[in-house]
């Protein structure tokens, strides 16, 4: 994981931040199931906050220089400031409005404990944005953020993810 924080950071991406689904595995592989297991990751979610270009290339083009950074990460960089401009179309979801920043963008996100991403600055300290905190995460709660995930979007995760096969110890409360 340190390697991804100096990937990420060395990058240059504006705002850019590691978060989502990496971090619940590698939180609950350690304390709810058998531990990390980096080749586990489905994907590496960069979330960065370009406001200057919403094209769909330029999430491209930054998953493609971290993916030179670091070519055996599965790497899935996104940038924020452009969410609103597919997430109908994608999700076949209402509009939603465009995010004013990362920590509005984290707040978003999938599921509670998921909504926390790190950073590593130039100085090696470790930024933590987590707008809903990190209870969830810590104390092993899998729980729909109704901010933007429906009901229906959130059971298909839950199916997919399996949280109570993969990590025993979770509480999952259901959508």
């Amino acid at each position: 994981m340190l390697n991804v924080l100096i990937a990420v950071r060395g990058a240059g991406l504006p705002d850019a931040w590691v978060g989502a689904g990496v971090l619940r595995d590698l939180a609950w592989g350690q304390r709810y199931g058998p531990g990390f297991d980096p080749q586990a990751v489905r994907d590496v979610d960069v979330a960065f906050f370009d406001p200057h270009d919403l094209t769909p290339s330029n999430d491209a083009a930054a998953t493609e220089l971290l993916r030179r950074r670091e070519p055996l990460v599965p790497w899935e960089a996104t940038n924020q400031a452009a969410v609103h401009t597919w997430y109908e179309g994608v999700f076949n979801a209402a509009p939603v409005a465009a995010l004013n920043s990362i920590a509005d963008a984290v707040a978003t996100w999938p599921e509670t404990a998921t909504c926390v991403a790190v950073r590593l600055d130039h100085a090696d300290t470790l930024h933590v944005c987590a707008p809903l905190g990190l209870d969830d995460l810590l104390n092993g709660v899998w729980r729909r953020n109704p901010r933007r995930v429906t009901i229906e979007i959130s059971r298909a995760r839950l199916a997919r993810h399996e949280p109570s096969r993969r990590w025993p110890r979770v509480r999952v409360i259901p959508p």
